[in-house]
């Protein structure tokens, strides 16, 4: 009976940019299933308003648990920022109290006070994770020295996603908010790429940035704090099935998925259209 409950661990994203967590999420936890779902027919979620994100998100987090998942990560910055609080806090216990969502940006800024010396960290994400103040309270509850300044860059993700992050045409959008970003502070020696899309920059970034800053990129992060979740909850951990497989859903169409998936997974992928 046990064996019939357990169930893959399920990753959600506005579109694609969750695969470059879940890529490094299967590179530390390979043996694990994992059904990833992007919600392609609704992106960006970026310039969307809180009730919206949340309504999204919380319709997606349903579908995964129907299809089995106990455990569901929002690989998601602007879901993240503006779902996750009230998902945990209030929908879970009254519709799966049993079940989990996590999020992408606590474990993110449980790291960044360790890493900087001068005590001011920048945040690059969209105009929703930004607004949501999301990074500067997280980051506060743990570092409360540290100084947070932020910068929303709501170009980087239609350049990735029109596959122009390689063209000329990026370089402009991506020195024009590592200037306005770096102008507010000197001191800054830390970056956080608050955009699961954002590691698809990491060349242009590192190029346009002076030496010695630290750059972090979130799937290393967060794959390994959720191999520390499940080391801490076995109550959880027993629930997951683990056959190595790997299931593909969007609510676009799976061809153009699957184009650009190769893209921010690094393999080909083969994935089914999800009706909401």
């Amino acid at each position: 009976m046990e064996r019939q409950q357990q169930g893959p661990i399920g990753v959600f994203d506005s579109g694609y940019g969750g695969l470059t967590v879940l890529k490094e999420i299967i590179a530390e936890l390979p043996g694990y299933d994992y059904l990833y779902l992007g919600d392609n027919a609704r992106t960006p979620y970026g310039n969307r308003g809180f009730d919206t994100i949340h309504a999204y998100t919380l319709e997606c987090v349903q579908h995964l648990f129907r299809m089995g998942c106990p455990l569901v990560i929002l690989a998601c910055n602007t879901a993240s920022a503006k779902a996750l609080r009230t998902i945990q806090q209030k929908d879970l216990p009254r519709m799966a109290p049993d079940r989990r969502v996590l999020g992408v940006i606590r474990p993110t800024t449980e790291m960044v006070g360790t890493l900087t010396q001068t005590g001011e960290v920048g945040i690059l994400a969209t105009n929703g994770t930004v607004a949501s103040e999301s990074y500067p309270i997280e980051i506060n509850k743990f570092f409360p020295q540290v100084k947070v300044h932020q910068e929303a860059c709501p170009m980087w993700v239609p350049l990735v996603e029109n596959n122009e992050h390689e063209s000329p045409g990026a370089d402009y959008f991506i020195k024009k908010h590592l200037d306005h970003l770096l102008a507010l502070s000197p001191n800054i020696d830390t970056l956080v790429l608050g955009c699961t899309h954002y590691p698809l920059l990491m060349g242009r970034i590192r190029e346009y940035l002076p030496g010695g800053i630290t750059v972090l990129s979130q799937g290393k992060i967060v794959a390994h704090s959720l191999k520390d979740y499940l080391r801490r909850h076995p109550e959880m951990e027993t629930r997951l099935s683990r056959q190595g497989r790997r299931q593909f859903f969007t609510t676009d169409d799976p061809q153009v998925f699957d184009r650009m998936a190769a893209t921010f997974f690094g393999k080909t992928v083969q994935s089914e259209h999800l009706a909401l």
